[in-house]
């Protein structure tokens, strides 16, 4: 029977937290993520992983306080669902969110949602493994899709206008990011550095708080490619990817 933890203020210092596992170069993103996590304790958010080292885990909350630009009524928001490696096909997968999924109908909420995509893009759960469990698309912005399983008749969450037209004044390349990702922080110093050496204009915008969050200019908030003032994708970037996405 596999084991499971949930983080909470006593474990959390002394418990990896999957995603940078093992890594030392991501060492400050990890801290921060963790503080993030800390910050997010009281407002019910849930990051359950497998007892094991590996990146394996769950990541949810109410979508009132969820740091993404959807609103919406008693529905959990899951960030994240992660099995990567020598733990797929074993079945973790569905008890992380058959999990959440009960852990949701015990707290009396309408729902459940996450964001997915058509075609698979980085750091985004499979929808046709959410679809097996009832989840059914709510709202779209491009090929990006909100997933919700509803249990009751209330309303479904959407997108917030900001984020529909996935465009900025900006004509710069600008990245938007949040310490949601443990992998962010290396990634803004390197490209930091590099934009620097080779004289190129690059913009950071962080997102540092819920109201920032909930009208970002994209539905990605951990990492947000824009150039010429459009969405181009939410890989995050180091130097190399940057200077062959630039030629």
């Amino acid at each position: 029977m596999n084991e499971y933890i949930n983080l909470n203020d006593e474990n959390i210092d002394n418990e990896h937290i999957c995603c940078a596992i093992g890594d030392p170069k991501h060492q400050i993103g990890v801290d921060k993520k963790k503080e993030w996590i800390k910050s997010k304790l009281k407002d019910g958010h849930v990051f359950r992983k497998l007892n094991a080292r590996g990146k394996i885990f769950i990541e949810y909350e109410p979508i009132e306080t969820a740091w993404v630009p959807i609103n919406g009524k008693n529905y959990e928001y899951i960030y994240c669902l992660w099995v990567a490696g020598s733990f797929k096909g074993k079945g973790i997968a569905k008890e992380l969110l058959e999990y959440a999924i009960e852990d949701a109908k015990n707290k009396k909420m309408s729902g459940i949602c996450t964001l997915v995509s058509e075609k698979k893009k980085p750091f985004l759960g499979e929808k046709k493994f959410f679809e097996h469990f009832g989840f059914k698309v709510v709202d779209s912005i491009k090929d990006y899709e909100l997933l919700a399983l509803q249990f009751d008749e209330s309303e479904t969450p959407k997108f917030n206008d900001s984020a529909r037209e996935m465009k900025i004044d900006n004509k710069d390349f600008t990245i938007y990011y949040s310490n949601e990702c443990p992998y962010v922080e290396y990634e803004v110093k390197e490209l930091s550095d590099y934009a620097k050496e080779k004289g190129i204009k690059l913009n950071f915008i962080k997102i540092d708080s819920l109201e920032k969050a909930k009208n970002a200019p994209c539905i990605i908030n951990n990492w947000a490619n824009f150039y010429k003032g459009e969405f181009i994708s939410n890989t995050i970037l180091n130097a190399n990817a940057f200077e062959k996405l630039l030629k």
